[in-house]
C-alpha cells in the first residue's frame, strides 16, 4: 500500500507540475516510446539473470506491496518464544524440546505464537539450530560459525532480486535516450515537413528521455531499495535468534539471553527493557505450569 501511495505522489507531482506549466497531457502518451523503453529494459533484465534470478525477482515483487511484518509485536512474540524454549530446556534438559521441534504445529509453545509459526523462514531457522543443540554434538563456536554462514547465504540470495531491479533501473535512462535518438532520426528524415509537424515529432522523441528517467528513478530503483531494506530486516531477526541462542549456550539464564537478543534489534522496533521484562514475566507462568504438569 505504501508503494502505491508513493507511486501516486510521483505521478501527481510530475504530471501535475507539467500541466500547471501549460503542458498538454496527450503529448506524453507515446505507446511506441513505452514499447521501446519497457521492452528493452525487460529484455536486458532477462539477459542479465539466470532462471533462478528471474524467478527470485518475480517471487519477491508481491512482497513489496505489503507492509513490513517485522514489527514490535512480532519481536515481542519471538522473545517470548525463545524464552519459553530456553526455560524448558534449562529446567527439564535439552532433550525435553524434541517433541516441540519435531512437530512445531502440535507444540503448545509454538502454537502460542502464530505470528512466528506463520513465518516458514524463521521457523526453519529456529527449529534447525535448536535441533543441533539438542543433538549435543556441536560446541557454541561451531554453531555460531554455521549460523553466520546461513545468514550470509540468506542475505546474498535476497540481494539477487534487489540487484537485478537496481541494474534494470539504471539502464532505463539509457534506453530512454535510445528511444529519443530514434525519434530524432525519424524527425530528421522528415525535415521537409512543415515546422509544426517537425516540432511535434521532436517533442514525441524527447518523451523517450522523460519516460526513461521517470521509470528508473520514480518506479524501478526505489523497489530495489525497498527489497534491500526488507532483506536487512530478515537478516536482523536471524541475528537476534543467533545471539539469544549463543548466549544461552554460554551459560546465561534465559531472561538474560533474550535481553542480549533484544539489543541486536533496530531501535525503531526494539522493545524497551521494561516492556520485554513484563512480556517475559507474563509467559513465565505458562512455562512453569507446563513444567509441573510434565513433571
Amino acid at each position: 500500500m505504501v508503494v502505491i501511495i508513493g507511486y501516486l505522489v510521483v505521478l501527481v507531482s510530475v504530471i501535475g507540475g507539467f500541466m500547471m506549466g501549460g503542458g498538454i497531457l496527450s503529448v506524453l502518451y507515446q505507446p511506441i516510446e513505452f514499447l521501446i523503453i519497457g521492452g528493452s529494459g525487460i529484455g536486458a533484465f532477462i539477459v542479465g539473470n539466470n532462471f533462478k534470478g528471474i524467478k527470485a525477482t518475480v517471487r519477491a515483487l508481491p512482497k513489496l506491496m505489503r507492509s513490513s511484518k517485522y514489527n514490535k509485536a512480532l519481536y515481542m512474540d519471538l522473545m517470548a518464544l525463545l524464552y519459553r524454549l530456553l526455560a524448558k530446556a534449562r529446567q527439564q534438559g535439552m532433550l525435553s524440546l524434541e517433541g516441540d521441534l519435531e512437530s512445531p504445529k502440535e507444540s503448545e509453545i509454538f502454537s502460542s505464537y502464530p505470528l512466528i509459526s506463520a513465518d516458514a523462514t524463521l521457523m526453519d531457522f529456529i527449529t534447525d539450530y535448536f535441533r543441533l543443540v539438542v543433538s549435543g554434538n556441536m560446541n557454541p563456536f561451531e554453531i555460531e560459525a554455521l549460523m553466520d554462514e546461513e545468514i550470509e547465504t540468506f542475505h546474498q540470495e535476497g540481494e539477487v532480486p534487489a540487484g537485478s531491479l537496481a541494474v534494470m533501473g539504471d539502464s532505463l535512462p539509457a534506453f530512454g535516450i535510445v528511444a529519443a535518438v530514434m525519434g530524432v532520426i525519424n524527425a530528421l528524415a522528415a525535415a521537409d515537413r512543415p515546422a509544426a509537424e517537425l516540432g511535434a515529432l521532436i517533442a514525441h522523441a524527447m518523451v523517450g528521455t522523460f519516460l526513461g528517467i521517470l521509470l528508473a528513478y520514480g518506479f524501478i530503483s526505489p523497489l530495489a531499495t525497498l527489497l534491500r531494506q526488507q532483506n536487512a530486516e530478515t537478516s536482523k531477526i536471524m541475528e537476534c535468534i543467533k545471539v539469544t541462542l549463543l548466549s544461552s549456550l554460554n551459560g546465561y539464564a534465559p531472561q538474560i539471553a533474550v535481553e542480549f537478543g533484544r539489543k541486536t534489534l533496530y531501535t525503531t522496533e526494539r522493545p524497551s527493557f521494561t516492556e520485554l521484562e513484563e512480556h517475559v514475566r507474563k509467559v513465565k507462568s505458562p512455562a512453569a505450569s507446563q513444567s509441573k504438569q510434565e513433571g
